[in-house]
């Protein structure tokens, strides 16, 4: 069972990185995220299932190993997310994502992740609308915004997206507003700009020369 988290609701929302583990080598695992504790406020762990996206990766038990100081935030890209949130609440993630379009009651489900000690955190992708989260958004920690198709890492974020974060934003001033797809630090001042406050950057961060000046960079370009 995950520690109690303390609710994003408590302060005012600060910026935050989140690295996304989905381009790590899983091969040495432990390893790769030592190198990204220093400059990272989480790390964000995708998890897919083939059949919500086209895409596989990793499950609870791999997070489970997961031996890191660094809070873990599992955005859950799979259909019927209430069967797994419990084995991800036990295998050590502080914070638990899961998807509108996947989730047959949202309501319930986010209820059933603050049960069990986490964060809840609801996402929806690039063509829906906020209107779909409207009446759980009062029961989350955070919100997280898809500026790409969700499925697989390196796409082109969508500016598209911009004014849900502004809409969720002038509602909300002390919500976590994270968003994820294609973040740099060209696109991430618009998403700042908009009210986000956490970035969630892979192949930016995971692929650059020297992935701590990447991070630093990202920071910087958000006022951080």
């Amino acid at each position: 069972m995950s520690k109690t988290a303390i609710s994003f609701r408590t302060v005012k929302p600060k910026v935050k990185i989140a690295p996304s583990v989905l381009g790590v080598d899983y091969g040495d695992l432990n390893h790769h995220l030592q190198q990204l504790e220093s400059f990272s406020d989480l790390f964000h762990v995708d998890v897919m299932d083939g059949n919500f996206v086209p895409n596989l990766s990793i499950g609870a038990m791999v997070v489970d190993k997961m031996k890191t100081t660094v809070p873990l935030d599992c955005h859950l890209m799979i259909n019927h997310p209430h069967e797994y949130v419990e084995a991800f609440a036990k295998a050590g993630a502080h914070a638990i994502t899961i998807h509108a379009e996947a989730s047959k009651n949202l309501k319930e489900d986010i209820e059933k992740i603050r049960s069990l000690g986490c964060l809840a955190g609801v996402s929806i992708n690039p063509k829906t609308s906020v209107s779909k989260i409207e009446k759980v958004l009062p029961l989350v920690d955070s919100v997280l915004i898809m500026s790409v198709e969700p499925g697989f890492g390196g796409q082109a974020f969508m500016p598209e997206v911009l004014p849900k974060i502004r809409e969720i934003r002038d509602k909300y001033p002390d919500l976590d507003i994270a968003i994820d797809g294609g973040i740099t630090d060209k696109t991430a001042p618009l998403a700042r700009e908009a009210g986000a406050n956490v970035f969630v950057a892979g192949s930016y961060i995971l692929k650059a020369d020297d992935p701590k000046e990447a991070a630093e960079l990202l920071r910087k370009s958000v006022g951080g």
